[in-house]
């Protein structure tokens, strides 16, 4: 249980983080840090420990016809699922590349594969600071 908790701060954290260190073009969060921020850190969270591992585990034929490049295109779907979750049932503003406001452009999918990218760099580093 304590793991499993860590794993969800640490992902919180991570997504933190990431909004810090990518541009508004790329991904975007609007309104306050507390009650916004942090509830989308947290299911952010609560999906890379829950939903991520099942969706890891279900698609591990294809990772390994791709040599595992297709982990990047299942973390952007996961970010991108977020955001439409996110903006559809609690309201919130946070926009993946203009996701899901503008629909699908060059700019979502590019923003969804480095910020898939740089979440996993950034909880890896994460995960190593905060041990269970």
């Amino acid at each position: 249980m304590k793991g499993f908790i860590l794993s969800i701060l640490a992902g919180a954290i991570a997504f933190l983080l990431l909004l810090q260190v990518l541009p508004t073009s790329m991904i975007e969060l609007k309104g306050e840090f507390f009650p916004p921020q942090v509830l989308v850190a947290l299911v952010v969270g609560v999906v890379n420990a829950v939903i991520k591992p099942i969706v890891k585990i279900l698609s591990f034929p294809i990772s390994l016809v791709t040599l595992g490049l297709s982990g990047f295109v299942i973390n952007a779907a996961l970010l991108m699922a977020i955001a439409y979750g996110v903006q559809s049932f609690a309201k919130i503003d946070f926009t993946i590349g203009g996701w899901p406001t503008t629909g699908i452009t060059a700019d979502t999918i590019i923003g969804a594969v480095v910020a898939s990218v740089l979440l996993s760099m950034i909880s890896a580093v994460v995960g190593l600071v905060v041990r269970d």
